[in-house]
Formats: C-alpha cells, structure tokens, sequence
C-alpha cells in the first residue's frame, strides 16, 4: 500500500465557511530558518557577537532572500512544464502567488548575502564574519527546507527499484512519467532527490561547524567560499536526478552555476591561504630591479684658486 503525503498540514476555518490551508512547505521553510537562526547564535557567542545581531538580521536576510528565491524561479524555464519564464511574463501577478510554489535556492543565497550586506552596513559588522556565522545554518536550513518537497511530491528523479524509492501519484507526476501504463502509481518508485540533497547538505553542516572550531588559520570568509565549494559539488550532482532541470544548450543551469561556484569558490580559497605563486614573486622582483634607482645628489665642487 502506497503513502502519498498531503502538501497540507491544517487549515484554518474562516467566517465565510471556507478554510484557509496551511501548507507543510511553508512551515518546513520557517523550521529551517529558525533552527539555522539558533545555530548561527551559537556561532555568534564563539565569536564574541551579540546574539541579537542573528535574530535582528534573520528579518532583512529572509525578506531577501525570499524575493530573490522568488526571481530565479520566474526566470527558470523547467523541462516537461508549462511553468516558466514565458508563463510569469503572460501572466504577471503569479510572481506575487508564493504560496503556488516556486523558490531557487541560489536566488536565495544571493538575496540573503545582500540582506546581511545591508545589515552589516547599519550594524557596523564585519560583514564576512557575519556570514561565516551564519553559513552552517544555511546547510542546516537547506536540510529541513528540502523536506518540504517530500509533502508537495516534488523534486524526485528517475524510476528507481532501490528500496527507499519513493511512490508518485499521478496528480504530481511530470510529463515523463505521466504515461500510467508504463509507469503505473501502484508499482513505480521515484529516486527522492530531495532526501540526497538534505542529507548532504545536514553533512556539510557538520563539516562547516568542525572546520570552523578546528581550523586554525581560517580567515574571515572561508566558510561562505567553502559552503560555495560543498554545495556547488552537491548540486551538480544531484541534478542528474532532476529531469525537471532547468537547461541550457542541453546541460542543467543549476550544474552551470554549481561549477562556477565550485572553480570560483576554490581558486579564491586557495589563494588566500597560499599567497602569490613563486612565478608572480618572481615576476615583481625582477620589475623591481629593473626599476632605475635613485641617484645620490651630485656634491658642488669647490671653487679654483
């Protein structure tokens, strides 16, 4: 007997007899932000932060990062759905639906990493700090916030006999695997995309939070570079479980991007910790030497008899 989960938690009876529903995504999204909050003020105390400072600037960085969550998905074009770019131009007020779904987490990244921008600024933090503190209650976020996917039946990949394949039922089947007759709901599994992602990125909060405590030469900034390194590795990976993703020339944007941060992310960590190379020293010493030096001044010469 199969279990297909409902995207609903409860609803709120309202006076005209109709219910107002409350969903198991949005609820999972607020867990994960509260529960990164709190781990981010362990951070804080660790650095000699006012914990305030977390919670003051949890507002602006989900305000934030909620609309720029919001954008990455208005300008994504998923394969096997009518639901995209085109569709939010025809039909603008659905930018303002959130709660028909649709968030990025890239474009949440970019719009929290403003948000904590702006706060620094008004808080006269040091703004890289502030975001190492906060990076592993990102990865813990993440982690909680997938499993809201679970509820809506989303984010699933490729039929599977494995034995924690998940079942699909028709309503939420892509277009791929609408065909019942070849995909029947009663005997077809699903590979859960969404528990590989939250299980890697519940691992990356561990591995940011030991780095953070055993590393001792680690720099203001390293953990925002790291997570950049850990994420884009999962995301890449884990795309090859999304036949919804999103696709440029044929390759899936999220793999696109997770490369660059992965290449960025690590060149700049690298030489953060390593320096010019020998080449480069080499280079400025020898422009050095070429440089024409300074002539003492010429002494007068004393007058002839």
């Amino acid at each position: 007997m199969n279990f297909f989960p409902s995207p609903v938690a409860f609803n709120i009876p309202l006076p005209d007899g109709n219910v107002f529903p409350i969903y198991w995504y949005g609820i999972l999204i607020v867990v994960g932000a509260l529960a990164g909050a709190y781990l981010s003020t362990v951070e804080a105390k660790r650095h000699n932060i006012d914990v305030d400072h977390v919670w003051n600037a949890l507002l602006v960085v989900l305000i934030l990062g909620v609309i720029g969550a919001r954008l990455y998905h208005v300008i994504s074009t998923p394969s096997g759905t009518n639901v995209g770019f085109d569709y939010y131009m025809q039909n603008p007020i659905e930018i303002l639906n959130f709660r028909s779904g649709g968030l990025g987490i890239y474009g949440a990244v970019a719009g929290g990493l403003l948000g904590a921008y702006v706060y620094a600024r008004y808080a006269k933090l040091n703004l890289l700090t502030l975001i190492d503190i906060a990076m592993p209650g990102l990865a813990i976020g993440q982690a909680i916030g997938r499993w809201g996917n679970f509820f809506n039946q989303e984010l699933y990949g490729y039929p599977t006999d494995l034995p924690w394949g998940l079942p699909i039922d028709a309503a939420h089947r892509l277009p791929l695997f609408a065909d019942l007759a070849t995909y029947p709901v009663e005997t077809t599994r699903f590979h859960p995309t969404f528990l590989y992602e939250s299980l890697a990125m519940l691992i990356t909060a561990g591995v940011l939070l030991l780095i953070g405590r055993r590393w001792q030469n680690a720099k203001a900034g390293d953990l925002l570079l790291l997570w950049g390194i850990f994420y884009g590795v999962v995301r890449f990976l884990t795309e090859f479980q999304r036949p919804d993703a999103w696709l440029i020339s044929g390759i899936a944007t999220a793999q696109i991007i997770g490369l660059i941060l992965v290449v960025v992310c690590g060149v700049i960590l690298m030489y953060r910790h390593t320096g010019p190379s020998k080449a480069e020293v080499a280079a400025t010493r020898a422009r050095q030497r070429r440089r024409p030096r300074p002539q003492p001044p010429q002494q007068p010469q004393p007058p002839q008899a």
